[in-house]
């Protein structure tokens, strides 16, 4: 598969290196010389420096013969103009267009994008990815990490273990027989900082950080058994009135259990625009970093607060406050990956990083047939991979004691049919099963190819 990758920032790096470990023919556009210079040492792909919405870069990146454009840039114009020039001039047949401005996003212009007029076939907006990121946080509010796979069937979650946990210092094959009918399978392990996929002779130690998948309707029981009792959550308080906060403010509202929202916002001009979209939500005009306007949103009564403004170390100082003020969950939004190792010293709950749920995102979309979902874990450690075993998969028709995974993969849930099953070792995968694989970033390639991934399959 041929596909250019407008954009070589973050997002762009990492769609990039992910296609092309999966052998894709990958061409980076950027207008930054030393930006395409580090792709194309560090990743096997082709570089192109110029104007991705240009006609003559993007037929120098080969747009003639291309099967999908990926426009990632900074600018949501070229990103619409280039799935543009690349429909019109180059027939290029998918266009996928990352969108940061919620005017272009509301659903009263969707005509805008039809092929007869704005051609893009796919809209990311990072904003509502990481807003649907921070419900899914709220929704699991005692854990660092959550995403649900299989239709919301299985959920993955992050639970940061405590001296009080009653699943440490055993193996992880003991608590198998000693709660034999729980679903819950320990797929990573995060110590020392460092992420690794255990083994069943394994133990957890207090101060471990631990990716759990677990069946939907056993995630109450889950999160008790690693010493995480689920609470209702009543108060949270949002700071930052931007996009993200103003989008999850509207969402809680719109759920039937009746949540009492408080938002911040330092700029008053937005703080009025936000108050006139909400109903229910208080919203409060000033510095989210004041101790005074903080007490005034009842942070210390607080179940949550979530801080989501365009500033990271705003973002960081606001939740250690909150927290020291008697908030019981912390969440920050952090572009920078830098500074997520000093969550945890800092004692904020859990993050989110923009730049990991936007390539999941448009990789989730790029990916057909086998691959259905795909989830990127810490800073691309890792991935969560759903996908369906296919018939000429190397996976299909073995028992899974039999099938070779590598070191750094774990089988985490099987499906067949409508049922979700804890996979064991006499489990035989067929053809059509979906499966849910955790897989550390270097066994990943391997995992694919265990899937069948193939040019062929696109």
């Amino acid at each position: 598969m041929k596909i250019i990758i407008c954009g070589a920032g973050q997002v762009g790096w990492h769609i990039a290196r992910h296609l092309s470990n999966e052998r894709n023919d990958v061409t980076v556009i950027d207008t930054n010389a030393e930006l395409i210079r580090r792709a194309t040492d560090a990743l096997d792909v082709q570089g192109v420096t110029g104007f991705a919405s240009h006609p003559d870069v993007l037929d120098r990146a080969g747009a003639r013969d291309a099967d999908l454009v990926i426009a990632a840039t900074h600018s949501d114009e070229v990103n619409m103009v280039t799935c543009q020039v690349a429909h019109t001039v180059f027939q290029v047949s998918r266009k996928i267009a990352r969108l940061r401005s919620s005017a272009y996003l509301d659903a009263i212009y969707s005509d805008l994008y039809r092929t007869d007029h704005l051609p893009i076939d796919v809209v990311i907006s990072p904003e509502r990815e990481v807003a649907r990121a921070v419900l899914q946080r709220l929704s699991a509010p005692s854990t660092f990490d959550a995403e649900t796979f299989l239709e919301g069937k299985l959920q993955l979650l992050g639970i940061a273990l405590d001296e009080d946990c009653a699943a440490l210092n055993t193996p992880l094959r003991q608590l198998d027989e000693m709660f034999p009918t729980l679903t819950a399978i320990v797929a990573g392990v995060r110590r020392n900082g460092k992420l690794f996929a255990p083994d069943p002779g394994d133990q957890l130690f207090a101060g471990d950080q631990i990716y759990v998948f677990t069946n939907a309707h056993d995630v109450g029981r889950t999160l008790e058994i690693f010493g995480k009792p689920t609470e209702r959550q009543e108060r949270i308080v949002i700071i930052g009135a931007g996009n993200v906060g103003l989008s999850v403010a509207q969402e809680l509202e719109r759920r039937p259990e009746r949540i009492r929202t408080r938002l911040i916002e330092r700029d008053r001009e937005r703080a009025e625009e936000a108050a006139d979209a909400l109903d229910r939500t208080i919203v409060l005009h000033g510095d989210g970093l004041s101790s005074e306007l903080l007490e005034e949103a009842g942070i210390p009564r607080a179940d949550a607060v979530v801080a989501v403004t365009q500033d990271d170390k705003t973002n960081i100082l606001a939740c250690v406050r909150a927290k020291q003020a008697g908030a019981k969950l912390a969440i920050a939004l952090v572009n920078d990956p830098t500074m997520m190792p000093l969550m945890s010293a800092l004692d904020i709950d859990a993050f989110i990083n923009p730049r990991a749920t936007t390539v999941s995102t448009i990789l989730r979309h790029v990916r057909h047939g086998r691959v259905r979902d795909i989830y990127s874990i810490g800073d691309a450690e890792a991935e969560a991979i759903e996908a369906q075993v296919l018939s000429t998969s190397p996976i299909a028709g073995r028992s899974v004691r039999d099938i070779e995974f590598p070191e750094g993969a774990l089988l985490g849930a099987v499906q067949k049919g409508g049922k979700v099953l804890k996979p064991h070792g006499n489990l035989r995968l067929e053809e059509g099963d979906i499966i849910v694989i955790f897989a550390m970033a270097k066994d990943v390639p391997e995992v694919e190819r265990l899937l069948q991934v193939s040019i062929d399959f696109f």
